[in-house]
């Protein structure tokens, strides 16, 4: 069982594309990493690859396995892509903060949804909830595989082998980079990358309001794939200069500011990192270099992130009457 050719070798070799409009008035540059350009839509074609390459290496996934994943939605659509590739079968457990849109995805490409409707009864949090059901499958299924994003090292590797990789190369050391947190394997691979270089880059987490990953307090959160619930395993102490955290208002502004400015319509947790950039951006240095990583396209969040009705009753924010407030 192999896992290249076909849409796997689509994967990564993103583009870096300038902000010059959305930042035309400062004296630094700004570039964003376009992951929403991967062929699964999201920076989680990366590490879905990795982790899938590798257990196949080991020999821990087989013909016969079934491929088992906790996901709030990206690295779900990921892995039920690339195992309907490799014919194998994928079941992802979700919670309900999984976009419709993101469901419809996973079981276009033949994944299964398990639903966890109730949060972890101590926690009050789904992602322990969603640990445990997964727990749960791998002691039902015969020859059920966990991919664990959370803990396996393959994760952050797939960012230290190629993200990362591709910024260094095209835009050598760059001054700031933006990324934002949940499993932190995006983050933990840039800074490994970065630290093994020996390069002065300040690494700039963007955290959501009501994380916990650095210590932050408990709290709801509307959008999935940005902050967690509990730390996760891929966390480093050490490994950000600063945390930047950023509310679902916030979120839903970059994200607006993306597309009124640049034309790009990404996901909820690249409008955090724009967020969280702008309010950096007094005390960025002139002639410094940034990078923004922006995880997923905008599709995904017609529903939530660009539909006027929804912003207005659920964060309580007219965005008719504004156009973008950061």
């Amino acid at each position: 069982m192999k896992l290249e050719g076909g849409i796997v070798d689509s994967i990564g070799k993103t583009p870096l594309v300038r902000l010059s409009s959305l930042f035309a008035r400062e004296p630094f540059a700004v570039y964003g990493k376009l992951e929403g350009m991967n062929p699964g839509g999201s920076a989680k074609d990366r590490p879905a690859l990795y982790l899938l390459k590798e257990a196949i290496r080991r020999g821990d996934l087989t013909a016969g396995s079934v491929v088992i994943e906790s996901s709030s939605g990206n690295l779900a659509i990921s892995l039920a892509q690339l195992c309907c590739f490799l014919g194998l079968r994928f079941i992802c457990v979700v919670d309900p903060r999984t976009t419709e849109q993101h469901k419809s995805i996973i079981r276009s490409f033949q994944g299964e949804i398990e639903l966890v409707e109730q949060p972890d009864p101590v926690t009050g949090e789904y992602l322990p909830a969603r640990i445990a059901r997964v727990q749960e499958l791998l002691s039902q299924i015969p020859q059920a595989y966990w991919t664990n994003q959370y803990g396996n090292p393959d994760n952050s590797r797939a960012h230290y082998e190629t993200t990362m990789t591709e910024i260094g190369d095209e835009l050598g050391e760059v001054d700031y980079l933006f990324c934002g947190v949940s499993s932190c394997g995006t983050i933990r691979g840039c800074a490994d990358y970065i630290a093994a270089k020996g390069w002065s880059t300040k690494v700039v987490a963007v955290d959501a309001r009501g994380s916990v990953i650095f210590g932050g307090e408990k709290g709801s959160r509307q959008f999935p794939g940005l902050g967690a619930a509990m730390v996760p395993g891929q966390f480093r102490s050490g490994m950000t200069d600063q945390v930047r955290y950023v509310t679902d208002r916030d979120c839903v502004e970059g994200c607006r500011l993306l597309v009124e400015k640049e034309g790009i319509m990404a996901g909820a947790s690249s409008g955090g990192v724009i967020a969280a950039l702008l309010g950096m951006k007094s005390s960025i240095p002139r002639d410094a270099v940034c990078c923004a990583i922006l995880p997923d396209r905008g599709e995904r969040y017609l529903d939530t992130v660009y539909n006027d009705d929804w912003v207005q009753r659920v964060l309580g924010w007219n965005p008719r009457g504004s156009k973008g407030g950061l």
